[in-house]
């Protein structure tokens, strides 16, 4: 199966040679191709060959007028299994061979028509169009046709569908028209295999429906669903699990969203907004109020005005404040629209949908010392409710009473008025202050006040300790004083007025007639002096705005005016005298007062203590630290000398007592000398005595040890040797009784094993007996003397003798008998 091409180069035509055949060349003659193999094709295989040759009706190959073979230039052939055949001149593979295409259950090729052509089925095929191969089944290619691809089924499950759409006008497999991009669903299970114009969009699940679950849908368009209900465009409507368990939404609905069911229980209520009416239709701006116990469904359009409620419970300490937005008669009760009222506890309450709720309200628990500000909106008056639990009616508010804000920032700084009063800036943090409570301030202890009632245009002071608790209209006295060395205003705020005693420090510049400028440091000792009965002292102690800084300027000026008419000298050494007869003044009697008296606020000096005295001008300041340094140097001097007197008296002193202690020693030393002697005298005698006597007390002291010693040893090596034997004894007797227990336990063992073994023998052979039984044990026991007498009775034998050979025999008594009888004996 081998061909070759052959090329005469005289006529330029190729001619195909096929063998078996032996080919001789020509010299015009060659071999252009070849040999090549025939192509084979074996079953369920194909191949395509290009530029096919041209063959009649009865399958001949055609030739030209020149011998050449004639080609169908730009065809192509299908060729199936057939016999070997050759590829001619001019003949090519498209296609080598390939198998057959086998199209399993479920499975389609999706086939497009190239050409024009008339298939096998005799059905005209046009350009483009497209058609299904389907299986199972082997799809034989044709030239005019291309598999475009290669579909498979979609498995519709249960509760589930497929989406399609038409690509163009056709007919789906139900045989009903769809015109192009119309698109609709197939729910019947199974596998389903789309149409060639057919195109899957997606799988849709079935929205499984409960009692808890409903489904909001939209129509995108009219239609009529599958329960035969006219749906107009944009219409919605709800599906629940009355009208189908698993509803799969259709092409021309939408699901806008799952609901799941309100549930209220007995204590709860709700308020829906547009409910829908019989109709189907909404009505808008209308309410519903639906208490519980109940569950349902919001229909499309309805919504919650404010979720699912709790019923209102009211503790006896507890109001509700209603008001009326219809005009309804309540349980007799005409109410208009914005009238108020208020429910008191206890009680249950569920608002209707002819009133709303604007405030549930608590009775506030007030103190003696607490209270809270409360305004009538009706009037504007304002009050201050004290110590009683009170409840807000319809109409009253909370009153936020307004205060400066430094008030404010004293208020609520933690900044004590006693401890803290030297303090420039408070840097504790404050706290916010609920500005509805009743204005509360501790004035601490020898402290007042002031607070003025701007509406009775009044004021009032209060002593401490004590409480004050503004009314609405009053307000406290700030005091602004001043501070710092020297004074300056403004420096320290505060709203009470420490009485006193105290001090205030202050650095004045003073000049003395011969203009020498000094700075001095004075400190003051003040208090106030009111009665605190008496309100004429009690206004005047607020009088001043700032008493420390009025007081020090007044100070100032008597005392610069003192220091100006005296020289340096003089103020240098009476300056205390100075500036104290200028600050108090001078009696009748020409001494100095004890105190200083400022009648306009009861402010009482009574002590000038000077700090410093420090000159302004340097030439001042060098005489004066001349002098000072000499003063000192004379002072120094003075002290050393007395210093070194003092020395060295303590030194001659303290030589004499060494010397007179040094005499003391040395006769404390003598005796001490003489005793020594006498004890080594007597300790010579003892000694020469007490050696010999010591020898011979040892020696007996021993001897007697070694005696009692060797008692002691005999007798605990006898008692050591009775514990041996003892114990050796006891041993033994141990032996023997456990040898004899168990020699006792072994028998009885084995006593009872023998009884429990002849029992069990007894018993075996009881049930071998009962089961045998005594027919068959005699039967057993004869067996052998009935097997022999049945074997001598086959024998004939009438009668016979059987010994074991070795026991002796007495025949002449015996025979008789044992062999026939005689004949003449009868």
């Amino acid at each position: 199966h081998f061909y070759i091409h052959v090329l005469d180069l005289k006529t330029n035509v190729t001619k195909t040679i096929m063998g078996p055949d032996t080919f001789v060349r020509q010299d015009n003659e060659k071999v252009v191709d070849g040999p090549s193999k025939m192509v084979i094709i074996p079953p369920n295989h194909y191949c395509v060959v290009a530029n096919p040759v041209v063959k009649n009706d009865e399958g001949a190959i055609q030739f030209d007028q020149y011998g050449q073979v004639k080609l169908n230039h730009a065809d192509l052939n299908v060729r199936l299994t057939q016999e070997p055949f050759p590829l001619y001149p001019g003949e090519t593979l498209n296609i080598k061979v390939t198998k057959l295409r086998a199209v399993p259950t479920n499975t389609a090729l999706r086939l497009r028509a190239v050409a024009d052509f008339t298939d096998a089925s005799g059905a005209k095929r046009w350009a483009h169009d497209e058609w299904l191969f389907t299986g199972p089944g082997t799809y034989i290619p044709h030239k005019d046709v291309e598999v475009v691809e290669t579909l498979r089924a979609s498995i519709i499950k249960p509760n589930e569908a497929l989406r399609l759409r038409a690509l163009k006008a056709c007919k789906d497999q139900a045989s009903k028209e769809r015109v192009c991009g119309e698109e609709w669903l197939v729910c019947q299970t199974g596998a389903y295999l789309p149409g060639a114009y057919e195109q899957v969009v997606g799988t849709i699940s079935a929205y499984i429906l409960t009692d808890n679950i409903a489904l909001h849908l939209e129509a995108l368009q009219s239609f009529k669903d599958r329960f035969n209900v006219e749906r107009k465009s944009g219409e919605q409507w709800l599906i629940t699990i009355k009208e189908s368990e698993a509803f799969i939404p259709d092409v021309n609905e939408s699901v806008v969203q799952v609901v799941n069911i309100s549930t209220l229980t007995n204590r709860q209520y709700c308020v829906i907004l547009d409910p829908m009416g019989d109709d189907g239709k909404n009505k808008l701006g209308y309410r519903k109020l639906i208490k519980g116990d109940k569950s349902f469904f919001l229909q499309p359009g309805e919504r919650l005005e404010a979720g699912i409620q709790d019923v209102h419970i009211l503790e006896e300490d507890e109001a509700i404040i209603l008001k009326a937005v219809l005009a309804y008669n309540d349980n007799g009760t005409d109410r208009a629209p914005g009238h108020m009222w208020m429910v008191r506890g206890p009680c249950e309450f569920i608002p209707s949908i002819e009133m709303e709720i604007i405030d549930k309200r608590k009775a506030l628990p007030l103190d003696e010392n607490e209270g809270i500000y409360v305004r009538d909106i009706k009037t504007g008056k304002v009050r201050a409710v004290v110590g009683q639990t009170y409840v807000l009616n319809q109409d009253e508010e909370l009153w936020n009473k307004p205060l400066p804000e430094q008030i404010e920032k004293l208020l609520s700084s933690e900044v004590d008025p006693l401890a803290d009063r030297n303090a420039r800036t408070h840097t504790k943090d404050t706290k916010g202050r609920m500005k509805h409570k009743v204005v509360t301030y501790r004035v601490p202890h020898n402290a007042a006040a002031q607070i003025y009632d701007y509406k009775a245009k009044r004021a009032r002071v209060v002593f401490g300790p004590d409480l004050v608790m503004l009314a609405p209209d009053e307000h406290f006295t700030q005091l602004s004083l001043s501070g710092g060395k020297p004074k300056r205003p403004n420096c320290i705020r505060s709203l009470c007025l420490l009485l006193g005693p105290d001090f205030m420090t202050d650095i004045i510049t003073v000049e003395t007639s011969d203009h020498a400028r000094l700075a001095l440091q004075l400190s003051y000792n003040w208090h106030f002096e009111a009665k605190r009965d008496s309100d004429l002292d009690s206004a005047a102690l607020f009088s001043v705005p700032d008493f420390v800084g009025d007081a020090c300027k007044a100070l100032a000026s008597r005392i610069r005016g003192s220091v100006a008419s005296v020289p340096f000298d003089d103020f240098h050494r009476n300056s205390a005298r100075i500036i104290r007869s200028s600050v108090f003044g001078i009696d009748a009697n020409l001494k100095v007062k004890d105190s200083f008296k400022f009648n306009a606020n009861r402010l009482c000096i009574t002590n000038v203590d000077i700090q410093s005295v420090e000159p302004v001008d340097q030439r001042t300041r060098d005489s004066l630290q001349k002098s000072v340094q000499l003063a000192i140097e004379i002072t120094t001097n003075s002290q050393e000398a007395t210093a070194r007197h003092e020395a060295e008296r303590l030194e001659q002193e303290a030589k004499g007592r060494l010397e007179r202690q040094k005499i003391n020693d040395e006769a404390e030393a003598e005796k001490a000398r003489t005793e020594l002697l006498k004890l080594q005298s007597l300790s010579a005698a003892v000694e020469s005595t007490g050696q010999a006597k010591a020898e011979a007390l040892s020696r007996a002291e021993s001897q007697k040890i070694e005696g009692q010693a060797s008692v002691e040893q005999s007798r605990l090596k006898a008692e050591a040797q009775n514990i041996e034997a003892e114990s050796e004894l006891q041993r033994i007797e141990e032996a023997r009784k456990g040898e004899l227990n168990y020699v006792s336990a072994t028998n009885d063992l084995e006593i009872t094993k023998a009884k429990e073994m002849a029992q069990i023998e007894t018993a075996k052979f009881q049930n071998m007996v009962t089961t045998l039984g005594a027919e068959n044990i005699a039967k057993i026991a004869t067996s052998g003397h009935d097997n022999q007498l049945s074997m001598l009775r086959a024998l004939g034998l009438q009668s016979t003798l059987i010994t074991d050979g070795s026991t002796p025999l007495n025949l002449f008594n015996t025979a008789r008998g044992l062999v026939g009888a005689l004949p003449g004996a009868e």
